[in-house]
């Protein structure tokens, strides 16, 4: 983005070209498109707050979907081990994680894995991002990328083996 550009429309673009993409991805990751939306608004905020550096940077969407998929990655840890303890509270099984055999939709099938190995997976293997980009927006290190979506794609291969042959 140029120095001299107003920085409101300039913000304002980038939130209608990204907005869609960055639902989509977010819903991926977390199954909810109200979590999605809730925690896109949130890195726009922070985007907003940080604007007058973040304008100046080669891809500004990097940044915010780097801050929303991390913030959506903790979201969705902090429910499952929420759902895990009153599981155990209750005395009633986490029905969340049994399946009965058929065909799975694709929510179902990332909800098999990790949140960090969603969050990877739909970021290479759907926006097609290079492992060494995923790294710098998780903070992670490449091999450690490398790892969870080699995992992630272990832990799919039975629904994926599934679904072909359905």
């Amino acid at each position: 983005m140029r120095d001299d550009s107003d920085p409101v429309a300039d913000m304002a673009a980038l939130y209608r070209q990204t907005w869609p993409r960055l639902i989509g991805v977010l819903v991926s990751i977390g199954g909810s498109r109200a979590d999605a939306e809730e925690v896109a608004q949130d890195a726009y905020v922070k985007l907003l707050a940080r604007w007058d550096a973040i304008r100046r940077f080669d891809d500004p969407e990097t940044w915010v979907r780097a801050v929303a998929v991390r913030t959506m990655i903790s979201r969705v840890r902090r429910r499952q081990v929420a759902t895990r303890a009153l599981a155990r509270l209750t005395g009633r099984p986490d029905t969340a994680r049994g399946t009965d055999g058929a065909a799975l939709d694709v929510a179902a099938a990332l909800a098999r894995i990790t949140p960090e190995q969603r969050a990877i997976a739909v970021l290479h293997d759907v926006l097609e991002l290079p492992i060494e980009q995923i790294a710098v927006d998780l903070q992670l290190a490449p091999g450690a990328v490398k790892s969870r979506l080699a995992r992630a794609r272990r832990a799919l291969a039975p629904v994926s083996a599934v679904t072909e042959n359905a």
